[in-house]
């Protein structure tokens, strides 16, 4: 018997309840993982509250209960029949799912799993598995972000913007980036925010403007949601686009498709993980690129926010209140 999180109704925190399971022998092309740390996401806040139910198509929950989390790293203890290139002893680890990461044993399918470079921390690998992948097609799948360009970025101190923020300058891009307090703006621009503006007490449309010249920016990265959509829209110059990648404050509120004519031929998408690395080919190549910029030190991935397993229902409502800065983790 192992220790899990099962979530047997959805809820708040309160719902996240630690039992024994048993874990058994992989099937074909499965692998066993014993885990060191697990990655603790907005996503599986949404698994828990029902949000991203069976219904949602958003990464949807497919059962009445389960075990949530999406990333996790540890080593393998079995191998399954059909597995090729891994074997018992190897240190791997995933980002994109499927749902069990709660747990201090797992079974996973295989092709979900990458080797860990030695050079990275099992901390490290933990909480910057979804939240870098989320930033690799952020800025280099739906818009290939390039040197000299300005661009918003909401919640620049949380988990992916820390992540987006320092990958942005190593590229030499300009992120304006909102946060809830000065000691978050402070986080953010250490980790490589060039101007940070605090949503809650500022008039952060008009700061955009100022900060553009007017001209507005060529896209707006937004996890946040409702409180942040609509006036986002407002920050875009022509033909720019809205990336709303997140609902941490709620669902963005719907949209007629004329408004987006109105404010300038805008473009809009709600992108989810699985549609860019879903495919064994885009997985590797992102954690690849995500593994060599972690490693020549340019990106510092923040694990200060860490918890025990049986600490997830804490976790959990931390991350709720925006308590956390940086990546948050579970250690078994």
């Amino acid at each position: 018997m192992v220790k899990a999180i099962v979530v047997r109704e959805t809820g708040g925190p309160e719902v996240l309840r630690l039992e024994d399971i048993t874990v058994g022998d992989p099937g074909e092309g499965e692998i066993r993982i014993r885990q060191t740390a697990i990655g603790v996401n907005f996503i599986d806040v949404y698994h828990r509250t029902g949000l991203y139910s069976k219904t949602a198509g958003v990464s949807a929950v497919d059962s009445e209960s389960f075990i949530p989390g999406l990333e996790g790293v540890g080593f393998i203890d079995a191998i399954g029949a059909g597995v090729k290139n891994l074997k018992v002893g190897d240190r791997v680890c995933y980002g994109n799912g499927p749902l069990g990461g709660y747990a201090e044993e797992r079974l996973i399918p295989a092709e979900s799993v990458v080797s860990v470079p030695s050079a990275l921390r099992d901390e490290q690998v933990a909480g910057m598995m979804l939240r870098g992948m989320t930033t690799w097609y952020l800025l280099r799948a739906i818009h290939h972000l390039k040197a000299g360009e300005t661009v918003l970025f909401h919640a620049a101190a949380g988990g992916v913007g820390l992540i987006f923020c320092q990958w942005a300058r190593h590229i030499g891009a300009t992120v304006i980036g909102t946060v809830g307090s000065k000691e978050k703006a402070q986080i953010a621009e250490a980790a490589g925010c060039s101007h940070t503006i605090l949503y809650k007490t500022e008039d952060w449309v008009s700061k955009v403007r100022d900060l553009t010249n007017g001209k507005g920016v060529p896209v707006v990265y937004d996890g946040v949601g409702n409180d942040t959509f609509m006036k986002s829209l407002d920050c875009l110059s022509p033909r720019g686009l809205m990336v709303a990648f997140g609902n941490a404050s709620g669902v963005a509120p719907l949209i007629e498709p004329n408004i987006l004519a109105a404010k300038g031929s805008l473009f809009l998408t709600r992108p989810r993980l699985a549609d860019y690395v879903g495919g064994r080919e885009d997985y590797v190549r992102a954690t690849t690129e995500l593994f060599e910029i972690v490693a020549k030190g340019a990106i510092n991935i923040d694990t200060g926010n860490s918890y025990s397993l049986e600490q997830a229902m804490h976790a959990h409502t931390d991350l709720e209140a925006r308590k956390t800065t940086g990546s948050t983790i579970l250690i078994t």
